[in-house]
């Protein structure tokens, strides 16, 4: 077995193949990569169009501009926040274990975050903001968007939600437009050509260029760092374009079917591959197909680790997920979260739908295809109140999680500008 294991070792020299096709003056594949960063200017100058984008007062200008009412709520969340009324860390263990929070010793190096999924629309922030003030309940320490890029870039809804998570100090990701169901694979359409899809929905020919350009487009526009990746090949431009300085970051969608210890290593070789020379990478958040066991991240977690990853790369792990469109139920894998968070740093509790038992009972039960569905036509059906009461259920599902951590003496994260 030892002379088996030496047969893997790879050759330095191999490096060298690598390097020639990056190098490469001729090579198209990398010269239409830097023609696309070039348009935007070099790294350096990117990055300072990004951080001057995300300042507070350019975003509230843009909030001015296109959704002037929503400077009310900002300021209302700001208020909150500096008036201290958010429950506490403290308060919220003792309010789960009464004397038993003061005997409990919760290792914060292994806290998970609370993380919903998705937060499609900003008024959503002030509505659960209002929940949790009124009872003792816990923001979220990380926020999925899946919503179109120009359709909330157009109407407010892009800016002023960046704001509200430079208040609240949570992370947050966006989905852009060129995510492969746009129309960009021409031989796909409904479930009629559901064979198509097996392979992913793929982001063909040009897509992946198209994809470079619109993350560009918002870094430098708005300050967006992080999205969504769903397809190798803008994985592969995710980590070059981080490679040359451009302080990028992203986080691979459950979509990837990531869904064993062996294609996770080959997602973090590559990872390791393009790393800076401080070991830093882009991606941040590795969503898990929904069909892993904790086997799985247990076994990953180990060469996570090795390749200085662990505080870098987050393990995002659906707990909850919606009610119609994506998996069998009922799922609920809260009871799984628990027996793993005490060993497996750095994880993330995702909530893309209710408790199933409260998600059936619901006239409309959350679907993972309103997530592609626009506003208007939301609005139009009569289906706004639906979406919102599903969005509510998710926050409620994010709050039990952290209160069955709490009850095991394991920590979380949450919103920590709010909690603290």
């Amino acid at each position: 077995m030892t002379n088996l294991r030496d047969r893997l070792t790879i050759n330095p020299s191999k490096l060298d193949a690598i390097n020639n096709i990056l190098l490469n003056p001729d090579m198209e594949v990398i010269n239409d990569f830097l023609a696309v960063v070039e348009k935007y200017g070099t790294p350096e100058e990117i990055n300072a169009k990004a951080d001057q984008a995300r300042e507070m007062d350019n975003l509230l200008t843009i909030v001015e501009k296109t959704k002037p009412e929503y400077l009310e709520d900002l300021k209302w969340l700001q208020e909150k926040k500096e008036s201290g009324v958010f429950i506490s860390i403290e308060d919220y263990r003792k309010k789960v274990l009464d004397d038993k929070a003061d005997k409990t010793t919760f290792n914060d190096d292994f806290a998970v975050t609370l993380e919903i999924s998705a937060c499609q629309y900003f008024p959503w922030v002030r509505m659960i903001a209002e929940k949790a003030i009124a009872e003792g309940m816990l923001m979220p320490g990380r926020f999925i968007r899946v919503r179109r890029m120009k359709e909330q870039e157009g109407d407010g809804d892009l800016a002023a939600f960046a704001a509200a998570m430079q208040i609240v100090g949570a992370s947050y990701v966006e989905t852009l437009d060129t995510k492969g169901t746009d129309g960009s694979n021409i031989h796909l359409g409904g479930p009629e050509t559901i064979t198509g899809y097996f392979g992913g929905v793929g982001q063909p020919n040009q897509h992946a260029l198209a994809w470079l350009d619109e993350y560009l487009y918002y870094y430098t526009t708005y300050g967006v760092r992080q999205v969504l990746n769903i397809n190798p090949g803008t994985v592969l431009l995710g980590y070059m374009l981080h490679r040359i300085g451009v302080n990028n970051e992203f986080k691979i969608s459950v979509y990837m079917g990531n869904d064993n210890p062996y294609a996770a290593l080959w997602t973090l070789l590559g990872a390791k591959l393009f790393t800076r020379d401080d070991g830093t990478t882009p991606l941040i958040g590795f969503n898990w197909s929904n069909s892993i066991d904790n086997r799985t991240m247990e076994l990953t977690a180990q060469f996570r680790k090795d390749l200085g990853f662990e505080d870098i790369i987050r393990f995002e792990h659906h707990i909850t997920e919606t009610y119609k469109s994506i998996v069998i139920q009922p799922y609920n894998r809260r009871d799984e979260l628990i027996e793993i968070a005490d060993h497996v740093a750095n994880i993330s509790a995702k909530h893309e739908g209710a408790d199933p038992e409260i998600d059936e009972t619901r006239e409309d039960p959350s679907d993972s295809l309103d997530y592609f569905r626009g506003k208007l036509e939301i609005q139009e059906s009569g289906h706004w109140d639906f979406m919102t009461e599903n969005f509510m259920d998710k926050f409620i599902a994010l709050n039990k999680t952290a209160w069955a951590l709490t009850e095991n003496g394991l920590s979380f994260l949450a919103a920590p500008d709010l909690h603290r």
